[in-house]
């Protein structure tokens, strides 16, 4: 497992929303794991990354935040882990009273969610292997408008076998 970040969000050539996750540290440097979400998840996640203004009432994830914390639970950690024909799979694991509980979750979800608890954020080797591309952003030969123009062009059906 490598552990991620978020590193920005973008937009594809079709105007779809892109988180891109880029390794912390370690031999996976140098690479990024572009994943496509919804607009609801990109604005939760733009929220707890303070890349836009908090609504005035609590999204859903603030609420899936405060049932966690009443029922004594709270997020142990995200998971990237699989990429199945083109979908990411992600498994959200949960501290409770009765001790560690695996979830099958989105991924956009699952790193919504750890965002705001702070949880940390892992990709399976294999899915990096299978799917990450280069981080042209922090490659001194390339700029960010390479990157932006990359992004541009890309369709998830480039991911899929």
């Amino acid at each position: 497992m490598v552990e991620v970040n978020v590193a920005m969000i973008a937009v594809d050539a079709e105007g779809s929303p892109v988180l891109l996750l880029r390794p912390v540290d370690g031999a996976e440097a140098g690479v990024m794991l572009p994943i496509w979400i919804g607009p609801m998840e990109t604005a939760a996640i733009m929220v707890t990354s303070g890349m836009t203004d908090a609504p005035e009432r609590p999204l859903t994830y603030d609420l899936m935040v405060r049932l966690l914390d009443a029922l004594g639970g709270s997020v142990r950690r995200v998971e990237v882990t699989a990429l199945v024909e083109g979908t990411f799979h992600a498994t959200l694991t949960l501290l409770t009273p009765e001790g560690e509980r695996p979830i099958d979750a989105r991924p956009s979800d699952s790193i919504a969610l750890a965002l705001r608890v702070g949880a940390p954020i892992f990709v399976a080797d294999e899915v990096m292997a299978e799917a990450a591309i280069p981080d042209v952003t922090h490659d001194a030969g390339q700029t960010l408008a390479e990157f932006t123009d990359f992004i541009e062009q890309v369709e998830p059906d480039d991911f899929r076998n």
